[in-house]
């Protein structure tokens, strides 16, 4: 059937698999059981993901985990947990993960045992090669989120304040360069998708990625570029670190970097500190001031300078910095919102706008905010009581 099935449609195929489940397995499952089996088959022969389809549709699934062709793990509604589901064999898995990488140019073997792709409809995978992972081949499958949240929807599920939303909705119109940073899942993109709906629609606005997952709109003068992995013969790769030097040709308003995990924080530092006020951009870090050390020890690293010219750099490029977190419950939220203060001593200055309290959620400081030049120019200061 899988030899001729290219010729059926999707329903011929999904009718013969049912008939053939049934006459099969009658009277051994139940006939629940079998329309699940039929299912299966059905992905098996016809699916990107073969019998991890459904997971993929599922729209309460945001994460597929296999760790070898018999434990394949799932995050639903940001709890992990278990799926019956399993593998044939681990060539079969492995051809899975073959096909995948195929369809962006890349190969999956002992020669290339590391893959990282991005599917048709914008979900990321990672792929790792069975014979350095112990246990069989690993694929990992970080969905694209087709529902556009809004920051009322995270203050509607308490991820942040009223107070602290109306805050960072007016930083951003006034043009203040923001850092969002977290751990893994924490919510970073989602948040950044967010803020850029409070970006002016008469800017233009530039968009660099590594894997294009931000969902930018209401900006008609738009553009978007992504990085590219080398190819096969090790050719033809394009850094994020290119990309935002290409970008300052573009005559960009804003720069908005989807992440940043290397040398290419040199380039964003740059823009940031060049004219390009109202750039956004994300990393991973456990807090504020983590993230910060983050940022010059990735600068120092790639450029060479010295500690204290990066320091500066840093103070000057970045105005306020957000950090989310993941909650054993499952759900991201907004547990500090700081604006950089200056040098003191040899050292970046932070001023708390906002923190999180276990009992009170987030909460205000009292603090004031300092630097309010931005405001002014763009006529926002009366809107901020902070």
């Amino acid at each position: 059937m899988s030899r001729d099935s290219v010729a059926f449609t999707d329903a011929q195929v999904l009718e013969q698999c049912e008939r053939t489940v049934l006459s099969s397995c009658r009277g051994v499952v139940s006939y629940r059981r079998l329309g699940e089996l039929a299912r299966l088959v059905f992905c098996a022969l016809r699916c990107e993901l073969e019998i991890l389809q459904d997971l993929a549709d599922d729209p309460d699934v945001t994460e597929i985990m296999v760790n070898g062709p018999d434990h394949v793990f799932l995050e639903r509604r940001g709890k992990t947990c278990r799926a019956e589901l399993s593998f044939e064999t681990e060539e079969r898995l492995t051809r899975v993960i073959q096909r995948l990488a195929a369809r962006v140019g890349r190969e999956m073997n002992e020669l290339h045992p590391i893959v990282d792709a991005r599917l048709s409809d914008g979900s990321r995978i990672n792929a790792v090669h069975g014979s350095i992972a112990i246990g069989g081949p690993v694929l990992t499958v970080r969905k694209f989120n087709r529902s556009r949240m809004t920051m009322e929807d995270l203050i509607t599920q308490g991820d942040i304040t009223r107070e602290a939303a109306d805050l960072l909705q007016i930083l951003t119109m006034a043009g203040y360069n923001i850092f969002i940073s977290g751990g893994t899942s924490s919510g970073k993109t989602t948040f950044l998708n967010i803020l850029s709906d409070f970006i002016p629609q008469t800017e233009r606005v530039v968009v660099i990625e590594d894997s294009a997952e931000l969902q930018i709109r209401g900006i008609p003068n738009l553009v978007r570029m992504e990085a590219r992995s080398a190819n096969a013969q090790g050719k033809g790769a394009i850094a994020i670190r290119d990309l935002i030097r290409t970008s300052l040709r573009q005559r960009p308003d804003r720069v908005i970097v989807g992440e940043v995990r290397g040398e290419e924080v040199v380039d964003m530092l740059a823009a940031m500190s060049t004219g390009h006020a109202g750039s956004l951009s994300t990393g991973h870090a456990n807090s504020v001031r983590g993230m910060i050390g983050r940022l010059e020890t990735m600068h120092i690293t790639s450029s060479g300078f010295p500690a204290a010219s990066v320091k500066a750099q840093v103070a000057e490029a970045i105005d306020i910095y957000v950090h989310l977190a993941r909650m054993p419950d499952g759900h991201r939220r907004v547990v500090e919102i700081c604006e950089s203060a200056g040098m003191q001593d040899g050292e970046i200055m932070l001023n708390p706008l906002f923190v999180y309290d276990p009992q009170q959620g987030l909460v205000s400081t009292g603090n004031g905010l300092k630097s309010k030049g931005k405001l002014q120019l763009r006529g926002l200061a009366e809107r901020i009581y902070v």
